[in-house]
């Protein structure tokens, strides 16, 4: 595998960075980022010394031109070499403001650069408080976003979170939110292997997205809506031809009045002006404001387009994906090259914004006119590519964010997916198996790994233990996992086999004072929408995961409802896993046969010094044994006296 990232690929940013061989040779990526970072930070500290040793320069020179501009004012006699000196000192002046400015660039490149392996050590040490953007908001009803911590301040999203651009970040989105096709996901798989040592051109995607800025999701669509809707002034004559004419007119009749051959014939074309400019700038206006960026970082999309068309790649999904970022059709220029000229088109729209100006310029050139007619030549040529250039822009950057995650935990693994349909051997039925797998957004030292079974159909994992002792835990684990695996990622295990399901949970039931449900009644349509998943024709098993089923109710009643859900699910050959204290669950007749029974256990021996209880988070196979309720009353200080 190889990459590039010559500086030919950015023209126009003077902030380009060659490739070093910082992070080479080094296995822990903690030191790869903090060497990088480190790196960084000395070039930016070296570019700000130009900056300042240019910006003294500059004030050297600003002086002596000024010097040379009052002795030709004094000195009549030495006119001629003054002007010289003066003329010199201007272009020399110039010649520096243009080099402080590219230097300037260099330096907050570098910066950026620093930033990102920052960054990534944080999101290594699982340093939350670190990061303060916010993420989607899960879908209402989603069956898992919410239970699972897709998005939120310690989320899936934000350990991701290295995506640069609208599309990636929307794409990754819909990556965690519904699972692929096994092919698509071991596709997935074989980008993310190959950009994973590619951290050069990660990082460096990464901070042009940081540099380019935000992009509201209005403003892509707006954008993609215009270039897929059909020219409306382009094949009207009358505005093209009028704005040749009545220009030209205006300014030959202008010209004539001011030598007083023809006065005021001009009127006539500005006449003529003000009828076109009122008739046409409305519309024209409406299509200036769906093209235009203001302070979008759509503008500078082009400099990350061509970053990753100048990649070399042997995966065929990243070789297909560069290629459609190449090559425009039968269009000469690339789609960089088209992308940038689009978004030079939409500036000079931006005139707009200074109604004065605009207004006086408008009458007497037309220019909207002219520049909308120049977009939508721009939109017969490139407008229905632009779409399929910002999808492949956006599966490269959700790759690379996966490729992230991969390269900062070498230890985690590509999951294995496997059939989900029976072909005569029995390790082909939908099972999830996963060796020392644990929870995702846990920090590494001090996450606790378990073995996990689940599965063949027509079976459940059946988790008891006390309070704290890490059942819910658990499950979050599998379901996260499940979601990495799902979007072609990574996952925090060993070794994970698994097809490709539909997962289901019921963990973080909250009622709803304004809706009138309660927290029962939340927990039952909860419940509900993992019976009828369960119970619909899919290709894909049901993958289940339930935390204290029906904890809202009397235990007389929630006995009785628990067997019967459960039944259901065994019934419709689901798999999943289910956390209680109820251990008379356990026993029922119509469950102890299909369900696996493991539990975590506490100690609770007084130690010197340390605390009255401690977990291990280790799972056991059999029934717990054990309770702590008590137990933490008194820690908590609630050891009230017994009943008489």
């Amino acid at each position: 595998m190889g990459w590039t990232t010559p500086s030919t690929c950015f023209p126009s940013e003077p902030w380009t960075r060659v490739p070093s061989e910082v992070g080479e040779g080094l296995t822990d990526p903690r030191a790869v980022y903090a060497e990088r970072e480190t790196e960084a930070l000395r070039s930016a500290d070296r570019w700000r010394a130009r900056f300042d040793n240019l910006a003294r320069l500059r004030m050297g020179v600003g002086l002596a031109l000024i010097t040379a501009i009052v002795a030709y004012l004094i000195a009549p006699g030495a006119q001629m070499p003054l002007i010289a000196v003066s003329v010199a000192l201007i272009v020399i002046f110039i010649m520096l403001v243009v080099r402080h400015i590219g230097v300037r660039r260099k330096e907050i490149w570098e910066r950026e650069m620093a930033l990102v392996a920052l960054e990534a050590r944080h999101r290594r040490l699982r340093r939350w408080e670190e990061f303060t953007y916010a993420t989607p908001e899960p879908p209402p009803h989603h069956p898992y976003a919410d239970d699972l911590d897709v998005f939120g301040h310690a989320s899936l999203h934000v350990l991701l979170g290295t995506t640069c651009t609208r599309p990636g970040s929307d794409m990754l989105t819909d990556w965690l939110l519904a699972p692929a096709s096994a092919d698509i996901v071991r596709q997935r798989q074989n980008a993310v292997r190959e950009l994973t040592d590619a951290i050069e051109f990660r990082d460096e995607l990464q901070a042009m997205g940081r540099i380019a800025g935000p992009v509201e999701p209005k403003q892509l669509q707006g954008l993609l809506e215009w270039a897929e809707s059909p020219a409306w002034l382009l094949p009207k004559l009358a505005p093209a031809w009028l704005a040749i004419v009545l220009p030209v007119l205006l300014i030959a009749m202008a010209v004539l009045h001011i030598f007083a051959v023809v006065p005021y014939l001009w009127i006539v074309p500005l006449v003529g002006a003000v009828g076109v400019t009122r008739r046409y700038t409305r519309r024209i206006h409406d299509d200036f404001a769906r093209t235009s960026s203001g302070d979008s970082g759509l503008r500078r999309y082009h400099s990350l387009v061509a970053h990753i068309a100048g990649g070399r790649f042997e995966d065929p999904l990243l070789a297909e994906l560069r290629e459609s970022l190449t090559r425009s059709g039968e269009a000469p220029e690339s789609p960089a090259e088209a992308l940038k000229r689009l978004f030079r088109l939409v500036e000079l729209s931006n005139i707009r914004y200074n109604p004065q100006v605009h207004y006086v310029w408008n009458l007497a050139t037309l220019w909207d006119i002219h520049v909308l007619m120049r977009l939508e030549l721009w939109k017969n040529r490139h407008g229905a590519a632009l779409r399929g250039w910002m999808t492949a822009l956006g599966r490269i950057d959700a790759l690379s964010a996966l490729a992230g995650l991969a390269h900062a935990h070498p230890d985690w693994a590509f999951p294995e997916i496997v059939n989900a349909q029976p072909v005569g051997q029995p390790h082909e039925l939908p099972r999830l198996e996963a060796r020392g797998l644990g929870h995702p957004l846990l920090a590494p030292e001090i996450a606790v790994r378990n073995d996990i079974s689940l599965g063949p159909p027509g079976s459940l994992l059946l988790v008891t233990g006390s309070n704290m002792s890490g059942k819910s835990t658990l499950l979050r684990a599998i379901g996260a996992n499940v979601v990495l695996a799902g979007a072609g990622g990574p996952v925090c295990a060993e070794k994970m086999a698994l097809p490709v399901v539909d997962l289901h949970s019921s963990m973080r039931i909250r009622d709803s004072l304004e809706e009138g449900i309660s927290y029962f009644m939340a927990e039952l349509g909860r419940l509900k929408a993992v019976c009828d998943a369960a119970s619909r024709t899919n290709d894909r098993p049901v993958l289940y995961l339930l935390d204290e089923i029906l904890q809202g109710t009397n235990t007389a009643e929630r006995q009785i409802a628990a067997r019967r859900i459960l039944r259901h699910l065994l019934d419709q050959r689901a798999i999943g896993a289910v956390t209680t204290h109820d251990l008379t669950l356990a026993d029922a007749e119509d469950l102890k046969e299909r369900a696996v029974l493991v539990h975590f256990r506490e100690s609770l021996e007084a130690r010197e010094g340390g605390p009255p209880i401690e977990f291990d988070y280790k799972l056991r196979p059999g029934l717990a044994t054990s309770t702590n309720a008590l137990r933490l009353m008194e820690i908590m200080g609630l050891a009230l006296p017994e009943e008489d």
